[in-house]
C-alpha cells in the first residue's frame, strides 16, 4: 500500500479504463449489470468499515489489513462508477468540477461549520442514549 505512484488525473484513469474495457471486449455490459456490481462493492466497503468501527477492537496488524482491503474495495467501486460514466459518456473532470461548485454553493464555510456541529451533537446525543 505504501508504493509510490505517479499522480493520475481523472481523465487519464478514464481513458485507461476505456481502453482496458475495449481491448477485453467489455464495453457492452448492460448498465443495470454494472450498477449491480457497484452495489456489491458498496456492500463490501460497508463490511470493512463495520470491522474498522465495530465493537471488537483490532490489533494494529489486523487494522492495517482492513484498511488495505477497504482501499481496494473503494477502488473497485470507483472502477464501476467509471464504467457507468463511460457507458453514458460522462467525463469525470467536468463532472467533478461541477460537483465541487455545487458543494461550495450548498454550504458556505459558516453553514458547513454549523452542519458539522449539528452532526457532532447528534452523534454525542445518540452515544449518550446508548444507540
Amino acid at each position: 500500500m505504501n508504493q509510490q505512484h505517479s499522480p493520475l488525473t481523472f481523465d487519464e484513469f478514464q481513458t485507461w479504463f476505456r481502453h482496458y474495457d475495449d481491448v477485453r471486449g467489455l464495453t457492452d455490459d448492460p448498465p443495470l449489470a454494472v450498477l449491480a456490481r457497484l452495489v456489491e462493492e458498496v456492500g463490501e466497503i460497508a463490511r470493512h468499515v463495520l470491522r474498522l468501527e465495530g465493537e471488537k477492537p483490532l490489533d494494529e496488524t489486523a487494522r492495517e489489513a482492513e484498511r488495505a482491503a477497504l482501499a481496494l474495495e473503494l477502488a473497485d467501486a470507483f472502477i464501476f462508477l467509471t464504467k457507468l460514466a463511460n457507458i453514458y459518456a460522462i467525463e469525470w473532470t467536468p463532472t467533478i468540477h461541477a460537483a465541487m461548485q455545487k458543494a461550495e454553493h450548498r454550504f458556505d464555510v459558516e453553514d458547513g461549520r454549523r452542519e458539522a456541529q449539528r452532526r457532532r451533537s447528534a452523534r454525542t446525543h445518540r452515544r449518550a442514549k446508548g444507540e
